[in-house]
């Protein structure tokens, strides 16, 4: 079973869906440490982007300097 193609494809699903979620925490616990309690329509924002998104996004969090820095950097990945 485990050389299945069918196995494979979800085990690879899984694992990258378990990888987007711990991207999406930790960024919500470093976001939340600098700025508070953040909007929930921000997090719902947040919450679809892939992985690779997240990763970019936790790249840039070193340099913003308030919450406004977020918001921007969402709109051009939702533009883009």
């Amino acid at each position: 079973m485990q050389e299945s193609v069918i196995y494979q494809d979800i085990l690879q699903k899984g694992e990258e869906l378990g990888k987007q979620q711990e991207a999406f925490r930790f960024l919500m616990r470093q976001l939340t440490r600098r700025f508070g309690e953040i909007d929930s329509s921000i997090i719902e924002r947040i919450r679809v982007l892939s992985t690779e998104q997240l990763e970019v996004l936790g790249e840039e969090f070193v340099d913003f300097s308030a919450i406004s820095d977020l918001i921007t950097l969402l709109e051009q990945q939702e533009n883009s």
